[in-house]
């Protein structure tokens, strides 16, 4: 990524936005605390990423455990985190300069939200803005000059917030069989049907839509009939319902099953051709692939750090558990599987950004980078939580030590957006070349 794209965003972040992220905010500790230690070897990262990565942090600051401990145990959304990142541009980190953003790549935006997971606030923290970052990739890439202009910089300021409608309870990861229907009337579409596990819809006014507007049965290819539309998510209008999922971890950030019923959209909401939404919404899939894999790396960080500085202090039989290899190893893995995880994780990111300009790298290449790096990453988190846990013994099972809720969380990437079982079904086919399994 080239310097001088971070330039105007310096100019809106270096000063005023590492300024503004020092200033104490009201729900902040008032006594001092010490610096947490970072664990993660940054060494050979692009300039542009540690800087995003040190003023992340320096916002992040004003976010304590106990806030993200109250807001997973009262499930309250983190608006104060996402106002605080809408301020100074970051929502928009990776978005078009002459739209308000930041003009800079997938491998920043990994950054960003890895350091906001490894804070402390976890996955929730993550996953407030995780929607708002990559389901906009393919709206700034195949929407009008007129559409990107009306949709995206109110997203970008943070005057807006958008969910992405895409999982159905029917359909699974058979994407290509989705069931809800945008039928069109005149200069509206009609949409029915259900959405499942759609992130903060409760507070969301945009949803980036992708619905079927031709039947699957008078279609000449699978992939063809459905299209994608970014669309006004009222929820005083009729034909809208949504439904709050009580869930395990995240809970700071709502997840909803959506209904919709002959819910009328305008026409121009509709991205790109009829019937190509599909082509058009896997340029976020691969993006949301090295996204996840960076929240869930900051995860395993956070965790780590824990048990670490745990096992230094717990003392049993006149010594720190520490010294003990039986603590040791299983951490020092932990953290070789980290390590491992995230030069996957940033390899796969730089190749999707190196592919707007450079021919020779594919899609498929691209496609089996991010799919291996979520995998990776999302096992890696899942390891360093763990271990973390058994670390602490029983305090590790006490809310206020925070690992059991990353505990909690660590199951998101390896679940969503798509299963480990079919990463490998699809890294074994693309990879190596295997028959098809599903």
């Amino acid at each position: 990524m080239s310097r001088h794209l971070l330039s105007p965003f310096r100019a809106l972040s270096r000063p005023s936005l590492i300024k503004s992220a020092l200033q104490p905010l009201p729900w902040a500790r008032t006594f001092s605390v010490s610096r947490p230690t970072r664990l993660m070897e940054t060494s050979g990262f692009s300039e542009e990423q540690l800087e995003v990565r040190e003023a992340i942090s320096k916002i992040c600051s004003n976010f304590t455990d106990d806030y993200w401990l109250e807001h997973d145990q009262q499930e309250k959304y983190p608006h104060e985190l996402h106002a605080a990142l809408a301020k100074d541009g970051w929502i928009g980190i990776a978005l078009p300069e002459s739209l308000g953003g930041a003009g800079l790549g997938i491998s920043e935006a990994t950054m960003m939200l890895q350091t906001i997971s490894e804070s402390g606030a976890g996955m929730a923290g993550a996953q407030s803005i995780h929607a708002n970052v990559y389901a906009t990739q393919p709206v700034a890439k195949f929407a009008t000059e007129e559409q990107l202009n009306r949709m995206l910089p109110k997203l970008i300021s943070g005057d807006w917030r958008a969910c992405f409608g895409v999982t159905e309870p029917n359909t699974g990861l058979e994407t290509l069989k989705l069931k809800t229907t945008a039928l069109k009337d005149g200069d509206l579409y009609n949409v029915t049907g259900q959405k499942i596990w759609i992130s903060s819809a409760q507070v969301a006014t945009k949803m980036i839509l992708l619905a079927r507007t031709t039947p699957i049965e008078q279609v000449t290819k699978p992939s063809e009939g459905l299209s994608l539309f970014f669309i006004d998510f009222d929820k005083a209008q009729p034909g809208l319902e949504l439904k709050k999922i009580r869930k395990m971890g995240g809970r700071a950030v709502d997840a909803n099953e959506v209904f919709f019923d002959n819910y009328r959209i305008p026409a121009d909401s509709l991205i790109g051709r009829e019937g190509q939404g599909f082509k058009i919404v896997l340029h976020g899939m691969n993006a949301e692939r090295c996204l996840l894999a960076g929240e869930a790396l900051g995860l395993g960080y956070a965790a780590l750090r824990k048990a670490s500085q745990y096992a230094k202090e717990r003392v049993v039989f006149g010594r720190p558990i520490g010294v003990n290899q039986g603590i040791q190893h299983p951490l020092a893995q932990a953290y070789m599987h980290l390590e491992a995880a995230k030069l996957s994780t940033y390899h796969a990111a730089r190749l999707y950004d190196a592919s707007d300009h450079d021919s020779s790298i594919t899609q498929h290449a691209i496609g089996v980078a991010c799919n291996t790096a979520k995998y990776l990453a999302a096992e890696a988190a899942f390891t360093a939580c763990e271990r973390a846990v058994l670390t602490l013994g029983g305090m590790g099972y006490a809310a206020e030590y925070h690992v059991e809720r990353y505990l909690r969380e660590c199951f998101v990437p390896r679940i969503a957006p798509v299963s480990r079982e079919m990463i490998m079904n699809y890294v074994a086919e693309k990879a190596l070349g295997l028959p098809r399994s599903y």
